[in-house]
């Protein structure tokens, strides 16, 4: 492993995406992006996912467009995301629908023509401290197969909800896949094996491989509820103009509700009564021997502050070199 400051896996990020293209703000909005995951834990959208946003700009031929709206009403917008990455068209959609939900009450925003998209609780908790409650569904390339199948016919297809609360935003956000993309992708790099379960190759046979997952498909978490869960996100991202099932990496759908409480509530109130009930979950009394009971994002929360606390990342030798290699390219 190679010891990294943040300041420093921040500035590795940036430099490479700036030689792939992006200007410099566009290459800090993904840095600060990325850089949460790695905080948060979450390695497979950290830096790993910085050298595969590289590999797909390269193998692409055509230069990404802008960013366009192309349908607006007061409480609602489309975009168009011009094949940018989903980093910068999910940031986009984000301050869209913050702005129009702060004006009218409640907005949605649909993106399509994108590509990673990112941790929904990343976008949402900047909503939950706009005071807004939220959520986010994605859809994406059939790599994942419903229940009883093994032909991929969903997304990863995350979905996310947020509450405001304090100290922290309640958070609940899951991939409907038994294992998320980033994780296969990350594992085929490093030569590490799947768990049980996972995986089919492309004749139906389960697999620990994930070089043959990726030419398989993915299970789905959750046995058959879960499967409909990722054919609900799969519609719900398609609503955004999206393919069902898009070539490749491309053309994943976004989808953003965000709520003011006002319209329904006092909100003052309303975030004083989500507090208290998610103090209420984490005072739950643990099963024997147990640990103790926690509110979905404080998992996230806690390794931030304390990778924060410690200045640093751990990142694979492999993942710094591909990196530093790649601004030299």
């Amino acid at each position: 492993m190679t010891t990294l400051t943040i300041a420093d896996a921040h500035a590795l990020v940036v430099a490479v995406m700036t030689d792939a293209g992006h200007t410099k703000d566009e290459a800090g909005i993904i840095a600060d992006h990325l850089l949460d995951c790695e905080l948060r834990g979450l390695s497979f959208g950290g830096l790993a996912r910085a050298v595969s946003i590289v590999e797909r700009i390269r193998a692409t031929a055509e230069r990404p467009g802008p960013i366009e709206v192309t349908a607006e009403t007061p409480v609602s917008a489309t975009l168009d995301g011009g094949d940018q990455v989903g980093y910068l068209v999910g940031m986009r959609a984000l301050e869209l629908a913050v702005t129009k939900a702060r004006e009218h009450g409640m907005a949605v925003v649909g993106a399509r023509n994108t590509w990673y998209t990112g941790m929904f609780s990343y976008y949402l908790e900047k909503a939950s401290t706009a005071g807004l409650a939220g959520m986010i569904a994605g859809s994406g390339p059939a790599v994942v197969a419903p229940h009883g199948g093994t032909e991929g016919r969903f997304g990863t297809n995350p979905i996310a909800f947020s509450f405001p609360a304090t100290p922290t935003p309640v958070i609940w956000d899951i991939g409907t896949s038994a294992v998320m993309y980033g994780e296969v992708v990350l594992k085929a790099r490093l030569g590490e094996k799947l768990e049980p379960g996972q995986a089919h190759d492309a004749d139906g046979a389960p697999t620990l491989d994930p070089a043959a997952a990726l030419e398989g498909a993915f299970g789905v978490w959750g046995g058959h509820k879960g499967s409909g869960l990722a054919m609900v996100v799969q519609l719900l991202g398609m609503m955004s103009g999206a393919a069902a099932a898009p070539p490749g990496i491309s053309d994943c759908g976004f989808f953003v509700l965000l709520l003011d409480p006002a319209v329904l509530t006092d909100s003052d109130d309303y975030h004083r009564r989500v507090t208290e009930f998610a103090a209420s979950i984490r005072a739950t009394r643990p099963v024997e021997d147990g640990v103790a009971v926690r509110v979905p994002f404080d998992r996230s929360v806690a390794c931030r502050e304390e990778t924060l606390r410690r200045g640093v990342i751990d990142v694979p030798d492999a993942m710094v070199a591909t990196l530093r290699g790649a601004t030299c390219g």
